[in-house]
């Protein structure tokens, strides 16, 4: 046998080496391109950047930052145009900033519970009832869906057919002397329902008007006069014991009017003046005051941001509830934005299982108020803030109070997505008063002179 090349072996395994080398090259340039796509493309429809904004509007939606989470998900929408995922939390950030008819827009044909859910309050709060019927009774159809305020809206918006929501005769505007309750601040008005006078509190966390059980055992379609002289027909009322709000007052409280109808008749709140005005028009901006933009979760419960703690602060986002007493009610985390640790606060005298504190700035527009007494918790609010969190799926730093709101004159504007604030000295004095540790005055600040927004 003739005896192997010492060359020709050496060649082939050249020859190997090269090919293996080759196809390791191949390899990972096959590799490479797979990862470049990857980069490109995590989804059929989804491309990297509409990822990338999806997640930005989730976390600014999340904490309360709208108009932010808006110009985000935009931004999704137009690198995915068609993506579900995405078109259901714009529907949803738009039911946030009362868009009904863009809810509507984005959510068209979208199947699953969310977002029939949101099409059917976008339907319910444009005034559509047959579509809110149809999508609200669908939705409760879902083994899975646990909605209490959809079933009662169902009916009411399944009988109520034909009608037209709030609709306003009568005077143009009419202005309404408050009633005194004790204890302060809540704004509680004189109105008749169905012809029958009584008395109700503005509650701005919620969206219906709830009538007292005693008096109408189940959800109806009512009519509320304001001064005898403006009438909002077709107002749709839920039902609920108030005896235990009466008895905290010390007043017959039969009704609570929530922000669907307060937005309705533009309505302008002033404890301090004690006076509340309806109007059937949209009124121009007062003189003297800054305006905050409000958004409502899910359509229903008023919410606002503002920075919190320094001049430029983190924002804040807050629950507006006329119905809470106290100032501010802020949860840890909103706490440490006020840059005040959660374990240095002090227990409440008066109910050991509070803890309070002092909020050294608190933004409202351009009105700066300093050292603001508030607790950590809910407050004794009837609904904790959690349970808030988890029914609206949004985070919130915690809940603007009465004490607040009713130091103000408040107007709303803008089908409610503007509220207008009037300062004056007064409120100013009284809060410097609390946060050096006096007690509250009996009677609310007034007749100072009005702060211009300017100044």
């Amino acid at each position: 046998m003739a005896a192997k090349s010492p060359l020709r072996s050496s060649s082939r395994r050249e020859g190997g080496l090269r090919s293996t080398a080759a196809l390791a090259l191949f390899l990972a340039g096959s590799l490479a391109l797979a990862g470049c796509a990857g980069a490109a493309q995590v989804g059929p429809d989804r491309s990297v950047p509409a990822e990338k904004w999806l997640k930005r509007a989730q976390t600014d939606f999340s904490e309360g930052r709208i108009d932010e989470a808006h110009d985000a998900v935009s931004k999704a929408l137009a690198a995915a145009p068609e993506d579900t995922e995405i078109k259901t939390l714009a529907g949803r950030i738009a039911l946030t900033r009362l868009e009904f008819d863009e809810t509507l827009r984005l959510l068209k044909d979208i199947p699953g519970a969310e977002a029939r859910g949101i099409r059917g309050r976008a339907y319910w709060y444009r005034g559509d009832l047959g579509p809110a019927a149809d999508e609200l009774e669908a939705l409760l159809e879902d083994p899975d869906v646990h909605d209490d305020w959809a079933k009662p809206i169902a009916g009411l918006a399944r009988r109520g057919q034909g009608r037209t929501p709030f609709a306003i005769s009568g005077a143009q505007v009419a202005a309404v002397d408050m009633a005194n309750v004790n204890p302060a601040p809540f704004l509680v008005i004189p109105i008749e329902v169905d012809g029958v006078q009584t008395l109700a509190m503005v509650s701005t966390g919620i969206a219906d008007v709830v009538i007292d059980s005693a008096t109408r055992a189940e959800p109806s379609w009512v009519s509320l006069r304001f001064g005898g002289s403006l009438e909002v027909s077709d107002v749709p009322a839920l039902t609920k014991d108030l005896s235990g709000l009466s008895k905290e007052l010390n007043a017959p409280i039969g009704a609570l009017l929530g922000s669907s109808v307060l937005r309705r008749v533009n309505a302008t709140m002033d404890y301090a003046g004690h006076q509340f005005v309806a109007r059937a028009y949209a009124p121009p901006p007062p003189p003297h005051a800054t305006r905050i933009p409000l958004y409502y979760a899910r359509g229903e419960g008023m919410m606002m941001s503002t920075p919190i703690g320094t001049t430029n602060g983190s924002a804040a986002s807050l629950f507006v509830d006329s119905a809470l007493r106290f100032p501010i009610a802020l949860d840890e985390r909103g706490w440490v934005k006020a840059g005040v640790l959660p374990k240095d606060l002090s227990p409440v005298e008066a109910a050991p299982d509070l803890k309070e504190g002092i909020v050294p700035l608190l933004k409202l527009g351009s009105f700066e108020l300093r050292k603001v007494p508030g607790v950590l918790g809910d407050g004794g609010m009837t609904t904790p803030i959690a349970d808030i969190e988890k029914g609206f799926k949004q985070d919130l730093d915690g809940v603007l109070g009465a004490f607040i709101l009713a130091n103000y004159r408040l107007t709303l504007a803008d089908g409610g997505r503007t509220m207008w604030l009037e300062d004056d000295t007064g409120f100013r004095i009284m809060m410097q008063q609390l946060g050096a540790g006096g007690p509250p005055s009996e009677e609310p600040a007034g007749g100072g002179a009005p702060k211009n927004e300017a100044e």
